[in-house]
């Protein structure tokens, strides 16, 4: 099964990554957890050009490079994972590209980008995705670091990003999973423990 987690920078979603990751390794299981872009050295290449400020990418080009950080990672490690057996966790899927790139750099539109991402992936879906959902206002008051390049976009960018994830959400409501990231994080891991657990009762 392959879950991945969705969400605008500073919402929360890598924290709930780990404690689900954390509270399956508790339960006997050996979960393959992995990031977007990253995952595989090729991946992780990648992943320091797209979000080095001094990277001067064009929209096209960025799409293309998250891909490409993608393809390497379905094949080379969450494929042969998902065969073995085991569950995977990625922290950011192709969901994300479609609102970072679709919604926030208003490129392409997403019948298009979905039918991309299936070339990308071979036809490769998450079961389940957790959108953590958090106003762009209130994820920025979250961020104590300095900004990567995708964060440090320009006005109205996470907004848009923001809006792309919600028609996501209405477009695909069997799969995606909406969360309120305003509430507490042990709110939002047994919200997301009880859904899990439905999931492997299947």
């Amino acid at each position: 099964m392959l879950i991945s987690f969705e969400g605008i920078d500073g919402s929360g979603k890598s924290t709930q990554v780990q404690r689900l990751v954390q509270r399956l390794q508790a339960e006997g299981h050996d979960p393959l957890v992995v990031r977007e872009p990253g995952g595989t050295p090729i991946s992780e290449r990648i992943r320091t050009l797209l979000l080095d400020e001094s990277s001067d990418i064009v929209p096209k080009a960025e799409l293309l490079l998250f891909s490409a950080a993608r393809a390497q990672l379905v094949e080379q490690r969450i494929r042969p994972a998902l065969a073995a057996g085991r569950l995977v966790v990625c922290d950011r899927f192709y969901d994300s590209s479609t609102a970072y790139q679709g919604g926030g750099r208003a490129l392409f539109d997403e019948d298009w980008l979905e039918d991309f991402h299936r070339h990308v992936t071979g036809g490769l879906t998450p079961h389940r995705t957790y959108w953590l959902a958090l106003p762009p206002d209130a994820a920025r008051a979250r961020r104590a670091h300095t900004p990567d390049r995708m964060e440090a976009a320009a006005n109205g960018f996470q907004a848009r990003v923001a809006a792309a994830y919600e028609r996501l959400a209405q477009r695909h409501p069997a799969r995606i999973k909406r969360l309120d990231a305003t509430r507490p994080p042990e709110a939002l891991h047994k919200a997301i423990w009880r859904d899990v657990c439905a999931l492997l009762a299947r």
